[in-house]
C-alpha cells in the first residue's frame, strides 16, 4: 500500500475536492499527511468484507466532509480515529505529528469505542449519559456519528449476532443522540438500517408496501401540489417542493403505537416546501397560501419557527385535508432552516461564514448542548421527556464498569473506595487496593468515565479515618463512620472491662454518676471516652483509684459534718416526745434514714437498744412493720411554740460575682429567715456547698426551697438529709 498507487492518489484527490467544496478553509498538507499516516498505520489490516481496513477511515472522512463539514481538524481526526485503537501507534505520537487538538479528538473517539467492547446494552440512557460525561469536544461526537453511520452501511459483512448487537446499540444510543444534536438525516438512516437487522420480516414487508403505493402517492402529491405551486409562483418566491422522505422505522413505530394498519397511517402523504430566502416572513406567506387552498386540521399545526425546538430545529408543520378527503402534512422552511434540520451542528457552522473563531464557536455549541437538555418542546410525550438527558448534570457524574461489564454511576471525583461501597458494603470494608483498566492504583486515585474498576479485598483490611479525607459518596462516608464508631465502642468496652476487674479486685464499688465525675474531672466528654482512654493506656486506673482513696478522708469529713449538723438540730428541737410526753425511755435515731427535726417520725421498739426513731417514709421501717406492727410507737418532735428548728440545704451552681449575696438575700427576704451558716467552695466555673437556716416548720422550709430554685445560676438545691 503506497501513496504513489494511482488508486490512493485518486482517493486523496476526491477527499481534498470535497473538503475544498464544503469547508471554509482547508490545510491540504495536513489532510494529505493524515491520509498517508492512516494508510501506513492500517496497511496490514483488513475489514470483515475483505477490503483493506483503510477504506473505513477514508469513507468516514468523506462522510464528515460531505455531511458534517465543520473544519479540516475534524477531517484529519476522522482519518486517524482508529489508529490508536487498532495499531501500535500511541496518542503521544499523534500529539507530536498533528497537534494536541487532533490527538484529543482521536483519544475521545477511542474511549467511546472502547466502552462498548464486551458490554451488553442493559440501560441505554446510562450509556448516553456516560458518553456525554466523557465528551469535552463536540467534534468527538461528530466523528463517532460518521464512524457509526459507515459501520451500519456495511453491517452485512459481520455475523448475525454482531449485526443484532450493533443494530440494538445504534437504535437505543446513537439514533437518539443524533436527534438531540439536530442531525435528522443521520437519525433516520441509523434507525432504518437498525430496523432492517432487528426485524427483517417487518422491514421487508414495509419496503414492499411503500414501493407498491409509490405511484399512487406520487400522483396524488402532484395533484395536491399544483394549486399551491401556481399561487406561490404568483408571489415570485423561489422554492423547492418535494414529497417528504418516508422513513420506514417511523412508519413502523406509528403502526405499533396507534395499532393501525399500514393503509391508515395518514402522513404517508406529505410534502416539504423549502424556500430559497432568508426571511421567515415568506414561510408564513406560504402557509397562508396552503390554508387558502385546503381546509386545515387545527390540532395538527405546529410553529417551530417562532418557538424552535431545543435542538434549534425550525419549521412550520401543518396538516390539511386534500383531495378525496385525504390528510396531507405540509412542512414549510427556509433553506437555512432545512440545512440545520438535516445537518445540525455542521450547518450551523457553515452559516457562521467564518465570522466566529473555531474555538469560540465550539464553546457556543457546547453551551447550546447544555441548554438542549434543560427543557423539552411542547409536543414531546412524557416518555420522550424522561429519555432526555442533561449534559450539565451528567458532567458531574462518571460511569464505570465492573470486571463483569456491569455499569455503575458515581459522582465526579469518586475513588476506588466509593466504587467498592457501591458494589457492596462488605467489599468496601475490606478494600485494600484497586485495578483501573488493569493497572494497580492507590485507593485515593480519582476515577474517570469509562474506567473498568476491579477491587482488591482482604479479610485483614478495615476502614480507617484517612478514607474520610477522599471518599466522595454519602454511602461510603456513612459506612466508614459507622465502622469507626463500632470500633470505638469495642475499645471503650475493653476499657470498661479493665476498670471493672480492677475495682472488683480492690473490693470497691462505683455507680454511673461516680464514673461520670471521674470522666468530667479528667476532661472527657462522656464515660465512653473515659473507658476508651483506659483501654488505650492514656490514663491509669491505679492513679485514678489512688486519688480516690486520698479523698476518702475529705468524704468522711462530710459525713461527720452531717452527723454534727443532725446533733445540733435535734438538740435545738429539745429531743423527742414518746406518746406525746417527754420520756426517759431509751431511744436513738436510726442511721438508715437519719431523721431530723421537721421530718414526720415514728418509733420502733427494739431489744436492747430501746426505741429507734425512723422517718415515716423509711423503707427499713416499712419492712419491719410488716412483720410485727405492734412494735411501732407514736413519737413526735416537741411543739415549737413559735420557736425554730435548724434545717440544712445543699446547693450547686455556676460561679458568678455576687451569687452568695443573692442566695443570702433570697433566704432573709422571706419572713426574715435567720441564717446559721453558709459554707461555699468553688471549682473553676462552678460552686457547691451547704447552708443551715432556722425555720418554723416544713411549710416554711419548702417555700424557701421554691424561692431559691428561681435564683439564676443555682441549678441544684435540696434539703440536707444525710444518707
Amino acid at each position: 500500500m503506497s501513496i504513489d498507487n494511482p488508486k490512493y492518489q485518486k482517493m486523496l484527490g476526491d477527499l481534498l475536492a470535497v473538503c475544498r467544496k464544503n469547508l471554509p478553509k482547508v490545510n491540504e498538507d495536513l489532510v494529505t499527511k493524515a491520509f498517508e499516516f492512516a494508510l501506513e498505520a492500517h496497511k496490514h489490516d483488513l475489514r470483515a468484507s475483505g477490503e483493506p481496513y483503510f477504506s473505513h477511515p477514508y469513507e468516514v472522512a468523506l462522510i464528515v466532509a460531505e455531511e458534517f463539514p465543520l473544519d479540516d481538524t475534524t477531517v484529519v481526526s476522522t482519518l486517524l480515529h482508529d489508529v490508536v485503537e487498532d495499531t501500535d501507534f500511541d496518542i503521544s505520537l499523534l500529539v507530536k505529528e498533528f497537534g494536541k487538538e487532533v490527538a484529543e479528538i482521536v483519544d475521545g473517539v477511542t474511549k467511546i469505542s472502547g466502552i462498548f467492547k464486551g458490554h451488553d446494552i442493559t440501560k441505554a440512557e446510562n450509556y448516553r449519559k456516560m458518553l456525554l460525561s466523557m465528551v469535552k469536544d463536540v467534534r468527538v461526537i461528530i466523528v463517532k456519528f460518521a464512524d457509526r453511520l459507515h459501520n451500519m452501511r456495511t453491517l452485512e459483512f459481520v455475523s448475525p449476532d454482531k449485526q443484532r448487537r450493533i443494530a440494538q446499540e445504534t437504535l437505543e444510543i446513537y439514533a437518539p443522540f443524533a436527534n438531540r444534536f439536530g442531525l435528522a438525516r443521520v437519525k433516520w438512516e441509523l434507525e432504518d438500517i437498525s430496523f432492517k437487522y432487528l426485524n427483517k420480516e417487518a422491514y421487508e414487508e414495509l419496503v414492499r408496501k411503500v414501493k407498491g403505493t409509490r405511484k399512487d402517492r406520487e400522483s396524488y402529491i402532484k395533484k395536491f401540489a399544483e394549486p399551491i405551486t401556481s399561487k406561490i409562483d404568483e408571489y415570485k418566491l423561489r422554492y423547492e417542493l418535494s414529497g417528504r422522505p418516508k422513513h420506514l422505522y417511523s412508519i413502523y413505530r406509528k403502526m405499533i403505537r396507534r395499532n393501525n394498519p399500514f393503509e391508515e397511517i395518514y402522513d404517508l402523504f406529505a410534502i416539504r416546501i423549502i424556500l430559497e430566502t432568508e426571511s421567515s416572513y415568506d414561510c408564513y406567506t406560504t402557509l397562508g397560501i396552503v390554508n387558502q387552498m385546503y381546509l386545515t386540521v387545527p390540532d395538527r399545526f405546529k410553529d417551530y419557527i417562532s418557538i424552535p425546538k431545543t435542538n434549534n430545529y425550525q419549521s412550520i408543520h401543518t396538516t390539511v385535508i386534500g383531495p378525496e378527503g385525504r390528510l396531507v402534512e405540509v412542512q414549510i422552511r427556509t433553506r437555512k432552516m432545512h440545512d440545520i434540520a438535516e445537518q445540525g451542528l455542521a450547518a450551523h457552522w457553515k452559516y457562521k461564514e467564518g465570522k466566529i473563531k473555531v474555538k469560540d464557536d465550539m464553546d457556543n455549541w457546547i453551551n447550546w448542548i447544555r441548554d438542549i437538555f434543560e427543557e423539552t418542546s411542547r409536543d414531546e410525550t412524557r416518555r420522550e421527556i424522561l429519555e432526555d438527558f442533561k449534559l450539565n448534570l451528567y458532567q458531574d457524574e462518571i460511569y464505570l464498569f465492573t470486571p463483569k461489564g456491569e455499569l455503575r454511576r458515581l459522582p465526579l471525583d469518586s475513588t476506588p473506595v466509593d466504587f467498592a461501597f457501591e458494589i457492596h458494603s462488605k467489599v468496601g470494608y475490606h478494600c485494600i487496593g484497586a485495578k483501573i483498566n488493569g493497572r494497580i492504583v492507590p485507593l485515593d486515585t480519582l476515577l474517570h468515565s469509562g474506567d473498568q474498576v476491579e477491587i482488591i479485598a482482604s479479610k485483614n483490611q478495615h476502614p480507617n479515618k484517612n478514607w474520610l479525607k477522599f471518599v466522595k459518596t454519602h454511602k461510603a462516608k456513612a459506612a466508614v463512620r459507622k465502622w469507626m464508631n463500632k470500633e470505638e465502642e469495642k475499645i471503650a468496652a475493653a476499657g470498661k472491662e479493665i476498670w471493672e476487674k480492677k475495682i472488683k479486685k480492690l473490693k470497691l464499688s462505683f455507680n454511673r454518676e461516680d464514673i461520670s465525675k471521674f470522666a468530667r474531672k479528667l476532661k472527657f466528654e462522656n464515660n465512653a471516652q473515659f473507658f476508651k482512654a483506659i483501654s488505650q493506656g492514656s490514663i491509669s486506673v491505679d492513679d485514678i483509684l489512688f486519688e480516690r482513696k486520698s479523698s476518702e478522708t475529705e468524704e468522711q469529713d462530710k459525713i461527720l459534718e452531717f452527723e454534727h449538723f443532725a446533733d445540733i438540730a435535734r438538740k435545738d428541737a429539745g429531743g423527742i416526745l414518746v406518746d406525746g410526753k417527754d420520756s426517759h425511755i431509751l431511744y436513738d435515731y436510726a442511721k438508715c434514714c437519719s431523721p431530723i427535726p421537721g421530718d414526720p417520725v415514728i418509733g420502733y421498739t427494739t431489744v436492747g437498744e430501746g426505741i429507734k426513731i425512723h422517718r415515716k417514709t423509711c423503707n427499713n421501717l416499712i419492712n419491719l412493720s410488716k412483720s410485727d406492727s405492734s412494735k411501732l410507737v407514736p413519737v413526735e418532735w416537741p411543739s415549737t411554740d413559735g420557736s425554730l428548728f435548724v434545717a440544712g440545704l445543699l446547693v450547686k451552681g455556676e460561679d458568678s460575682p455576687g451569687i452568695v449575696n443573692e442566695i443570702a438575700n433570697t433566704v432573709v427576704s422571706y419572713r426574715n429567715t435567720n441564717i446559721k451558716s453558709i459554707n461555699i467552695s468553688t471549682n473553676e466555673s462552678t460552686f457547691e456547698g451547704s447552708i443551715t437556716i432556722y425555720v418554723s416548720n416544713l411549710e416554711h422550709l419548702n417555700i424557701l426551697l421554691e424561692r431559691l430554685r428561681k435564683v439564676k445560676g443555682l441549678y441544684h438545691i435540696e434539703r440536707f438529709e444525710g444518707s
